[in-house]
């Protein structure tokens, strides 16, 4: 049986299937590439963006030269082949998503918001790119839609933050945090697994300082090494080595742990592009890392949030 109430499957942490599932829902998000940049590729607070930054992560994008619209409807189309009745979520994800003036994004986000089909937006940001204007904006679009604001921590260790050039401190994601769930606005945040120098007890920190903070969401990634990225160079040197399988499935076994119940799991691998995924291969296999978490908290009998204080 299994004890983990948040679950009508063999999942013992809280999926975002499931949650879609309890409200009746049928949505999916639409990846969208707006075009934007970030203050650690222009020059702002970095140039070169952190050193495993291929294309804004935006994989899985159209080109951002393709209008708001079109990408929309590209989207719904695809997914509505397999779901006909489905909705979707806009979702801003290459780059940094509120890096741009507060015209330019009501433009962007209006657009998305007046198509048929979306239902809500989620916006993909770094959490010193908030403005009070800014915050004022996703504010009154929270009172209106759906709306998600997904911050990259990746980790709370600032040593590992200078390492992968991230220009960015844990104090400063606190910061943006904080002014966001003050506003009453729902946050994702998405840590790293596999960053250069870091030990599987940082990485299990990183999600035990999180937990306290109880996000709405939370997404756990394997590192990917991409090729043409400063870290793949590294790679290809013998200075870095990826996580394996093993190591971690156990990882994201003890950070699940230590993450609230009410916590949505929103992923727990992550998709690297097929074409440009140098390592580590067997990440590939998404079904297959699911399964041996699945299988691993069976075999503890654990779940999500069960050392959570």
């Amino acid at each position: 049986m299994n004890p983990f109430p948040f679950s009508d499957d063999n999942k013992r942490y809280r999926s975002l299937s499931y949650e879609n599932r309890r409200n009746g829902l049928r949505v999916y998000k639409a990846v969208i590439d707006a075009g934007l940049s970030c203050p650690n590729i222009d020059g702002t607070k970095g140039r070169g963006g952190c050193i495993y930054c291929s294309g804004g992560s935006g994989y899985f994008t159209a080109s951002p030269s393709v209008p708001i619209k079109k990408q929309l409807a590209d989207e719904l189309s695809r997914i509505r082949a397999k779901v006909p009745e489905a909705e979707v979520i806009a979702y801003f994800q290459a780059h940094t998503n509120t890096y741009a003036e507060l015209p330019r994004l009501r433009e962007l986000f209006e657009t998305a918001l007046s198509q048929e089909g979306v239902c809500g937006l989620s916006v993909a940001t770094r959490a010193d790119c908030l403005p009070p204007q800014v915050l004022d904006y996703l504010s009154e679009l929270n009172s209106r839609t759906k709306l998600t604001v997904e911050l990259g921590l990746q980790t709370a260790f600032d040593e590992t933050a200078e390492r992968i050039n991230r220009c960015h401190s844990f104090g400063e994601f606190l910061g943006g945090y904080l002014a966001l769930k003050k506003r009453g606005i729902r946050v994702s945040v998405h840590i790293i697994d596999g960053l250069p120098g870091e030990s599987p007890e940082m990485m299990t920190e990183t999600a035990r300082i999180l937990g306290k903070l109880r996000p709405e969401g939370v997404k756990i990634q394997l590192l990917h090494v991409i090729s043409g990225t400063v870290l793949c160079r590294t790679y290809e040197r013998g200075k870095y080595v990826p996580m394996e399988a093993e190591e971690y499935v156990d990882t994201a076994v003890r950070q699940l742990e230590l993450l609230p119940p009410e916590t949505v799991i929103e992923r727990l691998t992550g998709d690297g592009d097929g074409r440009t995924l140098v390592a580590p291969k067997w990440s590939r296999d998404k079904l297959r890392v699911l399964g041996s978490i699945d299988k691993l908290m069976a075999a503890r009998d654990t779940w999500q949030g069960r050392l959570f204080e």
